[in-house]
């Protein structure tokens, strides 16, 4: 059973039988809002992407992202870059998987982001959504939507962390300003 999740909100990322998960992929899923135009509805295509910024002790010590699709380490890798999203129908456009059990010791926190690297507002995008699932079983463990657009062009979707053996993730929603992970860098240190 997955839960949507609300700004702010945490879940322990622990199976019901109390093990713990070893392997989740975070799935991003968006559409590009339909415009009124001169001929009736038209879209755009819109380019979102998904990030992951690896932190030990709030510094950042690894990213994964289109260019870069695997972690130093390999414990986090993104199944490839999605240019225009909606393709799935409700699936997801990219994902970032995460081996959990190999993540070394010293991450402690690892930031999801998403950007628009073509730059257009959120307004412009519908059914956005960040969801976390199981990878050893696809169950859906929780979702993010992101709903109500905005005029920035980033949001600092979630992050996984350690909490004492196993880990935890929260729902950011946070809105930001940026093509890329680099741009939102300030804003994710707020949510350290």
């Amino acid at each position: 059973m997955s839960v949507n999740l609300s700004k702010g909100q945490a879940i322990s990322l622990e199976k019901k039988d109390g093990a713990t998960l070893t392997a989740v992929r975070m799935g991003l899923g968006w559409q590009a809002a339909k415009r009124r135009g001169l001929f009736g509805s038209r879209t755009r295509e819109i380019d979102l992407d998904a990030s992951a910024v690896l932190f030990a002790e709030n510094q950042p010590v690894d990213v994964v992202f289109f260019r870069h699709l695997v972690s130093d380490d390999g414990s986090v890798r993104h199944t490839g870059d999605n240019l225009v999203g909606g393709v799935g129908q409700g699936g997801d456009d990219e994902a970032i998987l995460v081996d959990l059990q190999r993540v070394p010791v010293h991450i402690d926190q690892i930031i999801f982001t998403v950007n628009s690297f073509t730059g257009q507002t959120f307004q412009e995008v519908q059914n956005a959504f960040c969801r976390l699932v199981d990878e050893t079983n696809g169950q859906e463990l929780a979702r993010y939507t992101l709903d109500g657009g905005g005029d920035y062009t980033a949001q600092i979707m979630a992050k996984v962390h350690r909490a004492g053996s196993g880990w935890t993730m929260t729902a950011l929603g946070a809105p930001a300003y940026g093509r890329t992970f680099q741009d939102l860098m300030p804003t994710i240190q707020q949510h350290l």
